[in-house]
């Protein structure tokens, strides 16, 4: 049995996400569809999700800190399934996608864009394959939208990267250099 509504945030009518408490999608939810600094007031946990419309980045704490997800339209009935960690969340922002893009960036292999770069436009499963790499320390995205994951194939820990500058790994959010695959993030 769903509870009635605990909090609407509603400026936007095309971009929709919804937190719910519990599995399943029961329980007091949360309704976004524009950026939440901080939505943990409205709910203590959230074990599912859904994604009506859009494409959006959640945060296990608040101000865009701590464990990332990056979601697409879809449902998402318990936490494991965004590979959630835990079933804390309390942030999120929109992905603004523009036509037209192009995908490229840089990674380096020190920080402050020091040592061997190397210029990524495709999506890789394995950094260790293909550039020898078992961890990046700052980059370039130049243009596109990208998933940085700590281990290989798209999995583990996931970082958000638009277009920018980030001199060092907790620039993206980690607490280490260590990226083990990325690839493209599109609608």
């Amino acid at each position: 049995m769903s509870h009635a509504l605990e909090k609407t945030h509603k400026p936007n009518l095309f971009l929709q996400i919804i937190f719910y408490e519990d599995k399943n999608f029961q329980g007091r939810r949360y309704e976004c569809d524009s950026d939440c600094s901080d939505f943990h007031a409205y709910l203590s946990r959230c074990n599912s999700i859904r994604v009506d419309s859009g494409a959006w980045v959640v945060y296990e704490r608040p101000n865009y800190m701590g464990y990332q997800y990056v979601l697409t339209k879809g449902e998402y009935p318990e936490y494991q399934r965004w590979m959630g960690l835990n079933d804390h969340l309390s942030s999120c922002k929109i992905v603004h996608f523009t036509s037209g893009t192009q995908y490229k960036m840089q990674l380096y292999e020190k920080a402050d864009f020091g040592g061997q770069a190397v210029e990524a436009t495709e999506d890789c499963p394995s950094l260790l394959e293909k550039f020898r790499w078992r961890e990046v320390n700052s980059c370039k995205v130049f243009d596109g939208w990208w998933v940085f994951y700590e281990r290989p194939n798209y999995t583990g820990r996931q970082y958000f990267l638009e277009k920018g500058e980030y001199r060092k790994p907790g620039d993206w959010g980690a607490a280490s250099p260590t990226v083990q695959s990325f690839r493209r993030f599109a609608e």
